[in-house]
């Protein structure tokens, strides 16, 4: 329990000194699990508010990940990615002073499924090229990249060496970009995408999920999976 008048700081600075000090030793490593608000609560006899203010400062300082209904977890020193720009991978990672590396895991024509071909804007079974990479910063996955493409945008798309340049880049080049949208959530990831990233069982992964148009149409539907522990999206803004 901590105590009120031990010292001049705070409850909640004294629950993150507590933190910042497990995590700064090694006891608690990097992706392991910390104490929940009610485990705070009844460990340090604090208020719920108490300890969900020093959680949501320490997520926000880049010391811990929190998901919902999930758990609270160590980050990890983290790669930093702008979650609105449109770049490649390689040149995120080449820019950082690090190796990029691609494996590609499968690329095919499929069929749109019903939801594939709304996103597309086609007919129910339309063809559609598919991809997917496993991006590697210095031997470490740190990209999973599902990706769906329109043939009339890319056509050349099954042909390209994907070890040798990015989706991104190759569309950019081949299919100038109009316009993009993106979706940034946490998720748990399925067991092949764990496998894929090289993630612990209970570690949350974050997804971009990213939509490019060119002359009207949509040209590409790729979801990206990032591990959680080692990657974080940061941005700034101007109005």
């Amino acid at each position: 329990m901590l105590k009120q008048n031990a010292a001049p700081e705070p409850l909640y600075l004294q629950v993150k000194r507590h933190i910042l000090d497990n995590v700064g030793s090694g006891k608690w490593a990097a992706s392991a699990r910390v104490p929940s608000e009610n485990d705070i609560v009844k460990s340090f006899g604090v208020s719920r508010m108490t300890a969900n203010r020093a959680l949501r400062e320490l997520q926000d300082e880049g010391v811990l990940v929190r998901v919902a209904g999930v758990g609270t977890f160590v980050a990890a020193a983290q790669a930093h990615s702008h979650p609105l720009e449109v770049r490649s991978i390689a040149e995120e990672i080449r820019g950082r002073g690090h190796v990029h590396r691609a494996e590609v895991v499968g690329i095919e024509r499929v069929s749109a499924d019903a939801l594939l071909a709304q996103e597309f804007g086609v007919a129910p079974r339309s063809e559609l090229f598919a991809s997917v990479i496993v991006h590697f910063e210095d031997g470490r996955p740190v990209q999973l990249e599902n990706r769906h493409v329109l043939p009339k945008i890319a056509p050349g798309y099954l042909g390209v060496d994907f070890t040798a340049t990015t989706p991104s880049d190759y569309l950019l080049e081949v299919a100038p970009l109009q316009e993009a949208e993106h979706v940034l959530r946490a998720v748990m990831p399925d067991a092949r995408t764990r496998k894929l990233l090289d993630m612990k069982r209970d570690e949350p992964c974050l997804l971009i999920v990213r939509r490019t148009w060119t002359a009207g149409l949509t040209a590409s539907l790729a979801k990206l999976f990032y591990p959680g522990s080692r990657y974080e999206m940061s941005g700034r803004f101007r109005p």
